[in-house]
């Protein structure tokens, strides 16, 4: 009787290790195509053409999109130069002022900003459209992978540095998809996060682990709870980068300055309920603009009411009333 249990026991465990060893590889596999470069991105391939500025795929500079005055300018990272555009503000200078800085999301570019930027420009805020590591005309990390905001927060903080240096006081930060997770990297690792005063986000990935599990579910995955951590894991052990640790919720929620969040309850890239449990959490100034959207798309499905929120939001962020 007892060979009989053991037997079984070890039966069991055999099935267990054959089945957390294989499907652990297997998410691990499916992490390094999704994560890299060029591979398959929540901002690639796929979205309507555009047709205004306002739409997803859009290129061209500020003043062909939107007829802003705008400088091309150069951030000095530890990679090398990342390509950023300046745009000046409504009235009032660079110097002695509360600046702006944009972030995009994964596979995206500095055009996705044109949603938010006439409201910065309308609270006089100086702003950054900035690129990150593997980005088109930007350095490609030696990794070779989107790190969600792991390594790509050191190039924002470049930016902010760059602010700084130009005449800023203080820092708004607003960060799309994957930038939600590269602005939480940089408030928690960043000496200059005490400079910012504000933080915005449209469908941000604040806690890519839970991305991962709910996208596993989407795919049928048997047990992603516990199939997803030992895949990360094992993508740490083949590529160096930590992936486990890209949630910044907690960060997020702690912080004592203002925050405005936007999200679609039909996000089929990062689940809304990630969003919520943050604004939950917070016990500073928050304004949550909950829509009906998909991925980044809140704005598309209510220009009016988006409008509004962000405009006052920012005018309030940059001392304006």
């Amino acid at each position: 009787m007892k060979r009989v249990v053991v037997g079984s026991l070890l039966s069991l465990l055999l099935a267990a290790g054959i089945f957390l060893g294989y499907g652990g590889w297997h998410t691990a596999t499916t992490l390094e195509g999704v994560l890299r470069v060029g591979g398959s991105t929540a901002q690639g391939d796929g979205w309507p053409a555009p047709e205004t500025p306002f739409d997803i795929g859009f290129k061209g500079n500020p003043a062909v999109a939107l007829d802003f005055a705008y400088e091309d300018v150069v951030i000095e990272s530890e990679l090398g130069p990342m390509p950023a555009w300046l745009v000046l503000p409504e009235h009032g200078g660079l110097q002695e002022t509360t600046w702006g800085i944009i972030v995009h999301g994964i596979g995206g570019r500095r055009e996705n900003g044109y949603r938010f930027l006439p409201h910065f420009r309308a609270a006089d805020m100086p702003t950054l459209l900035v690129s990150y590591r593997n980005d088109e005309g930007a350095p490609r990390d030696p990794s070779g992978f989107y790190a969600f905001g792991l390594t790509e927060w050191r190039d924002l903080d470049a930016a902010a540095d760059y602010a700084i240096g130009r005449g800023a006081t203080s820092l708004v930060l607003l960060g799309e998809s994957m930038g939600g997770g590269i602005v939480g990297q940089f408030m928690q690792r960043s000496d200059r996060a005490e400079r910012v005063s504000g933080l915005a986000f449209d469908a941000p990935a604040f806690d890519f682990p839970a991305v991962l599990v709910s996208q596993m579910e989407k795919a049928g995955a048997p047990l992603p709870n516990v199939l997803a951590p030992v895949g990360m894991r094992l993508f740490a052990l083949r590529n160096g980068l930590a992936i486990a640790e890209t949630d910044v919720t907690e960060t997020i929620s702690e912080f004592s300055g203002p925050v405005f969040v936007s999200h679609g309850s039909a996000d089929r890239i990062v689940p809304a309920a990630g969003t919520e449990a943050m604004v939950k959490r917070r016990t500073g100034a928050t304004e949550y603009l909950r829509t009906d959207a998909d991925h980044i798309l809140s704005w598309k499905s209510g220009p009016a009411a988006y409008d509004a929120a962000l405009g006052a939001f920012l005018k309030q962020a940059a001392g304006q009333r």
